[in-house]
């Protein structure tokens, strides 16, 4: 979920995901709130006639779950959000390689197979949830991607290959640049380009593209699990700026039952 949805939401309603709910044959709403009391949040929920509603609110509000449980829907807990957020220019950057360069991704079948190997094992909340199947979760990562290549936000890392050699694709990064601010969606590297410090340099990338264009500030969010990458990101001068729990809200109807 984009930075301004969760940071900066405004309003308690639901909005409807089509997209979300085509690809799980269900339909699915997403909540998100920044701020707001939980009778606002419990009013949005009751009002709501999906099937799955996916709220995501700030982690210090301990005392919500308890609570959404007696909303008359099953909640499914599928972990955290964790943002975090660097200053353009303030990057602790590595040095720049004559071996590798930054350009601007297109085409579809190159995105979707780039996007299954980085993030085949990624343990994002759709898999908290025993209605949404792992694949179809991976196929919306690809759908995502490609909405970003369509707006010109995706960009990758490339080798210098020798004369007469075709570049590799060695990392992807898929960004919404909004204003003075580029939110990165999915950043990584490929399988077998991995441990070799490429991700530093992506970040680079995506660091030096922001300058570029006048912005001030790279934003990027990931389970909270995902400790490996929090900690890239403090290496290179990203700061911890908020944690949100997703919980999603689930006609109890719908799930398996305990022999399942």
């Amino acid at each position: 979920m984009a930075w301004n949805d969760v940071i900066e939401a405004e309003a308690v309603r639901t909005r409807e995901s089509p997209l979300e709910s085509a690809r799980f044959g269900c339909s699915i709403e997403r909540l998100a709130v920044s701020g707001s009391s939980f009778a606002a949040v419990r009013e949005a929920v009751v009002r709501s006639a999906a099937d799955v509603i996916i709220l995501r609110y700030p982690a210090e509000y301990v005392g919500w779950y308890a609570r959404l449980t007696a909303l008359g829907r099953t909640a499914v807990f599928a972990d955290s959000l964790v943002y975090w957020r660097l200053r353009a220019g303030e990057g602790r950057a590595p040095e720049a390689s004559p071996d590798l360069r930054a350009t601007e991704l297109t085409g579809t079948a190159v995105i979707e197979d780039l996007v299954s190997d980085i993030f085949p094992a990624y343990g994002n909340h759709y898999l908290a949830n025993p209605l949404f199947d792992a694949a179809d979760a991976l196929a919306g990562y690809q759908e995502w991607a490609l909405r970003s290549a369509e707006e010109g936000g995706c960009l990758a890392l490339l080798d210098r290959p020798a004369a007469g050699a075709a570049s590799r694709v060695l990392a992807l990064a898929t960004l919404d640049e909004a204003e003075s601010r580029t939110e990165i969606l999915l950043a990584g590297v490929v399988s077998k380009a991995q441990g070799r410090g490429l991700y530093a340099h992506l970040l680079k990338a995506v660091e030096d593209r922001t300058l570029a264009r006048g912005g001030d500030e790279v934003v990027i969010s990931t389970q909270g699990h995902n400790t490996r990458v929090q900690r890239a990101w403090a290496r290179y001068g990203f700061e911890p700026v908020r944690t949100v729990l997703t919980v999603h809200l689930v006609r109890s109807a719908l799930l398996p039952g305990p022999e399942h």
